[in-house]
């Protein structure tokens, strides 16, 4: 199926009058160790631009004076901190961990952590760093909680085994079989796809003039974000956050040559309002 405005439209609702942050769920991020301190900063920022209520992001003790420049909204705190990471695992509704994380003895270390902690009523996004992670160890590790991964082809060959010119959606849902049920799958690609169970939809919206450093933060941002909020049906939260982005994109490009991972963001409410018209 064609992941649609239509979508979109059904995933971002009206909010209640009396609504309150906490309505809007809970989200920690994890990443960003030195020298990829920007990719969890770009992906906070579109989590917080999405409208999830409250936003606190674990990383290196370095990129907190540059979060907070950028984002004074979202809490910051050093991801050394075991006591305060297991207090912020235990207190999310959503998770998202990866991106900017490296893959060294530390970020193994805070990886085994919070996959330990998970519950299975928190949703557990994993990108960038923490899909390579995985790809290095068994499948059983992996949390009973809801489960969201977002690959794109090189990563999907290291987590699937599937080389990228092998990644039909029938190999893709053969792959999928040796994951927690319902796992949602992102399959960062041109017209990404999105896969849950025996459904898949993908985007006939973007472009080139996405391909840039930072993008699969700022879709990471928004998904959890989205998870964070919508909470009815995460497949539709999942694929109206994958389509707002690259619609979005196609929106800013008629004026540019190319569009920046910020630059959606910056939008992103914009764009989320005009849905409700």
């Amino acid at each position: 199926m064609r992941i649609e405005e239509s979508l979109a439209k059904k995933v971002v609702v009206k909010r209640e009058p009396n609504a309150y942050k906490w309505a809007f769920g809970r989200v920690l991020l994890v990443g960003g160790q030195a020298p990829f301190g920007g990719a969890i900063i770009i992906s906070a920022l579109a989590c917080v631009k999405s409208g999830a209520g409250l936003v606190s992001v674990a990383t290196d003790r370095e990129n907190l004076t540059a979060l907070h420049t950028h984002l004074p909204e979202a809490m910051g705190f050093d991801m050394r901190d075991q006591d305060l990471l297991a207090r912020e695992v235990d207190a999310a509704t959503v998770i998202l961990i990866g991106p900017g994380l490296a893959e060294n003895r530390l970020s193994e270390t805070i990886f085994n952590q919070v996959l330990e902690r998970v519950r299975a009523d928190q949703v557990l996004v994993m990108d960038a760093s923490a899909l390579n992670l995985l790809a290095k160890k068994e499948r059983s590790i992996l949390p009973h909680s809801s489960l969201v991964l977002t690959p794109h082809q090189k990563e999907w060959e290291r987590l699937s085994g599937l080389s990228p010119d092998a990644q039909d959606d029938l190999t893709n849902f053969k792959a999928l079989k040796d994951f927690p049920d319902q796992t949602i799958l992102v399959h960062k690609r041109h017209q990404t796809r999105v896969y849950q169970g025996d459904k898949v939809g993908h985007i006939t919206v973007g472009g080139p003039y996405q391909a840039t450093g930072g993008m699969g933060d700022t879709l990471a941002g928004m998904i959890a974000g989205f998870l964070a909020q919508f909470r009815q049906d995460l497949w539709e939260s999942v694929a109206a956050a994958v389509y707002l982005h690259s619609a979005i994109a196609d929106h800013l490009s008629q004026d540019a040559y190319i569009v920046l991972p910020t630059q959606i963001s910056q939008y992103l409410p914009i764009a989320m309002r005009q849905l409700l018209e």
